[in-house]
């Protein structure tokens, strides 16, 4: 005997099911296609932009020079391009205590302070990151990266924000 499937109607429950998976599929494409909040994905979200400064102390001198070669530097994290660059670097003489207690400076080593901006959603400000990376003030263990530079021990010295 010939089992028929149950009908709703002029469909079956198997048609109505693909109907509703096909309806919830261009669902979600719409709200990917048009955005969380209604907005067009070429929508312009207001952007920040956020100058910072990393020291990296106790270098050899002539990573300066070599750094000086490749600025402005784009900056990168995970081996791709994250927005953003390193602008200018400073050097300043590397302070170490003597014998005697007294600071005096290391001919061997220097600090250096790279500048770098970048650009972040305004909304995301508060929580700003290059990469994955965090930018805070007095953060210790900031790994200062782009193509041709990289530190792995910056400290985060100074932040700014300007719409």
């Amino acid at each position: 005997m010939e089992q028929k499937a149950k009908r709703i109607g002029k469909l079956n429950i198997i048609d109505l099911l693909a109907i509703l998976l096909i309806a919830a599929v261009l669902v979600l494409a719409a709200w990917k296609f048009i955005g969380r909040n209604g907005d067009s994905i070429d929508y312009e979200r207001p952007q920040t932009k956020v100058t910072y400064q990393v020291k990296v102390e106790g270098v050899a001198p002539e990573l300066y020079e070599n750094c000086l070669e490749h600025l402005p530097s784009p900056l990168m994290a995970s081996g791709t391009l994250v927005g953003g660059q390193i602008e200018v670097v400073e050097k300043q003489d590397y302070q170490v205590l003597d014998a005697n207690g007294n600071w005096v400076t290391d001919p061997d080593h220097v600090t250096l302070i790279f500048t770098v901006t970048t650009t972040t959603p305004t909304a995301e400000v508060m929580t700003t990151k290059v990469g994955d990376q965090e930018v805070r003030i007095g953060k210790t263990d900031y790994i200062l990266k782009s193509e041709y530079i990289e530190f792995s021990d910056g400290t985060i010295t100074n932040v700014t924000w300007e719409n």
